[in-house]
């Protein structure tokens, strides 16, 4: 063999592993708050499909395969009733319809990603949505990884959750009802954080945070016009809506937000690890 090939070779995997690794050292600190979310939220899944009769594996199984968080918490109940698979079917889809928006939203991030673009599409929940299109990758680090690693992360913390929940379930003795709060608490903390980065000033209030204010006011007029029950699907739709007509007087702003953000993390030093 040409010693010159293997050089190359060994030179070319040490790369790759060298872009795996920062990746993944940066990308979870990101996912902690998911972590508490889903590991506790996790459990509550797994102790429900073992308290309703099931073996403690099917919660595992089902968080590696169906891994739609509230549509898995719907499927015991799915277990439980009449073999209909129409009426299955129509659940998850009006349950899942909202991650259509997801997707459009994640097209230029998820861009080059290769062989990753599939995994990312599957794990593409509500959660990993929000730290991954929220993300500020830091310089050097490769964004396909990156997605990788917060996508990933994010699925085990929920089986891990999941298994928890089936193999102690059982012997769990406090009241778990509230737990299901966590997530909707992590979502405020990330709107929080994101309002925070993109400016505080009351004077350029409109201007800053024009995308949060939209999906605020979109929300509560659907909410009012549609019910807590069905209010999702049209809000999402009424703020895809607006932000697309709105696009090009957001861009701009959207650009200031990321130069600052890259200026910011520019001045920080990064410890070697």
């Amino acid at each position: 063999m040409n010693p010159s090939g293997k050089t190359q070779s060994h030179t070319g995997e040490a790369g790759h592993r060298s872009a795996i690794l920062p990746a993944l050292k940066a990308c979870f600190p990101q996912t902690i708050p998911v972590m508490t979310g889903y590991i506790f939220l996790g459990i509550t899944y797994g102790l429900l499909q073992v308290t309703n009769g099931f073996p403690w594996w099917l919660p595992v199984i089902t968080a590696l395969l169906i891994y739609t968080g509230s549509m898995e918490f719907l499927t015991t109940s799915i277990f439980v009733s009449s073999f209909n698979p129409a009426s299955a079917f129509a659940t998850a889809l009006m349950v899942g319809a909202r991650h259509l928006f997801y997707g459009i939203s994640l097209l230029s991030k998820y861009r080059g990603t290769g062989w990753k673009k599939f995994y990312l599409i599957y794990t593409t929940s509500d959660e990993t949505f929000a730290v991954n299109y929220s993300a500020v990758i830091p310089e050097g680090i490769d964004p396909s990884w990156y997605y990788f690693w917060g996508s990933l992360l994010d699925q085990m913390y929920w089986v891990a959750g999941a298994l928890l929940g089936g193999v102690f379930g059982s012997f769990l003795t406090f009241n778990t009802e509230g737990l299901d709060f966590v997530m909707t608490a992590m979502f405020v903390v990330i709107l929080m954080n994101q309002w925070l980065k993109d400016g505080t000033s009351l004077r350029t209030m409109g201007r800053d945070h024009m995308p949060e204010l939209i999906g605020i006011a979109s929300s509560l007029l659907c909410l009012v016009l549609f019910g807590p029950d069905s209010f999702i699907i049209p809000s999402m739709a009424m703020i895809f809506l607006a932000l697309t007509l709105l696009r090009r007087r957001l861009e701009p702003i959207a650009d200031a937000h990321a130069a600052d953000a890259g200026d910011a993390s520019g001045e920080k030093e990064v410890p070697s690890c």
